[in-house]
């Protein structure tokens, strides 16, 4: 039984509440046989969806009772299905019923499979306008972010806050979170926004190239070197310079980047005189910059110097929701720059991407969607399309054989995204869970979660 679907029965027959508590398979349903039950459960359990017998006590012959219970439901909860189930010679009311905003109705005698197809569908069609509500929402709020989730949302608040100001910001985050786009960003919000953004990555340049690329040089600095070059950060002048992979930078370059920080001046291979060069500096990297610092792979000065703010970027793992958002935005993007008529994915391949782990983040996800759509063959990409079918093995493959490791993964994680999902209220999380709050207390002490862990 799902937890996570209520299914709210109002009902003041005896004989139909046991049928209906037994028959609705796949579902929590919650029982009520008057108006105060049922709006008393209703605030507690928050159903998607609720079946109302017009004819409630006190008078079941006077369908008003009803239309009231239907009204407050409808104020309380204006999103929530309401089908309205009634007699046969109810008609008059059934119409004032829908006029008012229930979703559907059915009249007795009850057919329980039909009754029931009608609640599926009331189901699915709650959880369509979620993904759709959840897509309008995915806002790009900063330009080239494609995001739903609140831990992004609140990342995107932190950029606008520094954007204006020149301080100096570190990007931290694994390959692929999008580094450069949100350092993109920062530079489109500041007041440089119409000035150049010269973007170098550390470990994309041999060591023997890169003082030059980033420096420039004189002519005849070395062999080869024909005529007077800039390097790359006088050419951001004005605008701003992103050093990306800066944990990849050789260490002989360190001191000479920690006095150009400092200073803002250059000097160029072979030059003899200082150029002032006015930059703001974004740098990013995937590595531990402590490590590399107890290593002596990185130099304490330069790290406190380019760490003014430190920001650091979730994993797409730990993004909630925004997998399948950002995979449907690439899903457009591509198949109207491939000309290809793709509507969607199919369930399975919607469901595969909403649980895979994505190490590679974003930039394999994108890989993915790109081999998609142009081997579909259907208006629907599936897991086959999207090559999925081994990653998922793999993944599979790689949880643990231990029945009490596996249940004590499977609920961490559920407690985690519970808590994402409740914004952090304990006792709505506890709901979403299906267990009381001591019960949820005890175990963020048994699993080491202080309670706010749903926001990453």
């Amino acid at each position: 039984m799902d937890q996570g679907k209520v299914l709210l029965v109002i009902e003041d027959d005896l004989g139909l509440q046991k049928q209906f508590k037994w028959s609705f398979v796949g579902y929590h349903v919650v029982i009520a046989g008057d108006r105060v039950t049922a709006i008393e459960a209703l605030r507690r359990y928050m159903p998607e969806v609720v079946t109302l017998d017009l004819g409630l006590p006190p008078d079941p012959a006077n369908a008003s009772e009803g239309l009231i219970t239907l009204e407050e439901i409808l104020e309380l909860a204006p999103k929530t299905k309401v089908i309205v189930v009634t007699g046969n010679d109810d008609r008059d009311n059934v119409i004032k019923a829908i006029a008012m905003g229930a979703y559907d109705f059915y009249q007795k005698p009850v057919d329980i499979d039909i009754l029931n197809m009608i609640v599926s569908r009331a189901f699915q069609l709650v959880a369509l306008e979620q993904e759709n509500s959840k897509l309008q929402q995915a806002q790009e709020p900063l330009s080239g972010i494609i995001s739903a989730s609140d831990v992004m949302q609140k990342l995107s608040r932190t950029i606008e806050k520094i954007a204006p100001s020149l301080i100096t910001t570190l990007l931290l985050g694994e390959s692929g979170t999008g580094k450069e786009v949100l350092a993109r960003a920062i530079h489109e919000l500041s007041s440089r926004a119409d000035k150049p953004f010269v973007a170098v990555n550390c470990a994309a340049i041999p060591e023997s190239l890169l003082e030059s690329e980033l420096f420039g040089y004189e002519k005849g600095a070395f062999t080869g070197a024909v005529k007077q070059t800039k390097g790359k950060i006088e050419y951001a002048e004005g605008g701003t310079f992103f050093l990306d992979e800066i944990g990849d930078l050789p260490f002989s370059l360190q001191a000479k980047l920690l006095r150009f920080i400092q200073e803002r001046v250059v000097e160029r291979l072979g030059g003899r005189g200082e150029i002032p060069v006015d930059v703001r500096i974004i740098c990013a990297t995937h590595q531990n910059m402590p490590s590399l610092i107890n290593a002596g792979d990185f130099r304490e000065d330069l790290y406190y110097r380019i760490s003014e703010m430190v920001i650091d970027i979730p994993p797409l793992r730990e993004r909630e929701g925004d997998a399948i958002v950002i995979a449907k935005a690439l899903l457009t993007r591509y198949s109207e720059r491939e000309n290809n008529l793709i509507k969607g994915f199919t369930t399975e391949a919607r469901q595969a991407i909403e649980v895979y782990h994505w190490p590679g983040n974003i930039r394999q996800l994108e890989n993915k969607i790109k081999r998609a759509v142009v081997m579909a063959d259907d208006v629907y990409v599936g897991l086959q399309d999207l090559a999925m079918q081994q990653d998922m093995r793999e993944e599979e493959s790689s949880l643990p054989l231990n029945l009490k490791q596996v249940r004590e993964r499977a609920e961490t994680i559920a407690i985690k995204r519970a808590l994402v999902h409740a914004d952090n209220n304990i006792s709505q999380a506890a709901k979403l869970l299906g267990v009381t709050r001591p019960t949820l207390y005890t175990l963020f002490s048994k699993y080491d979660i202080n309670g706010h862990e749903g926001t990453v």
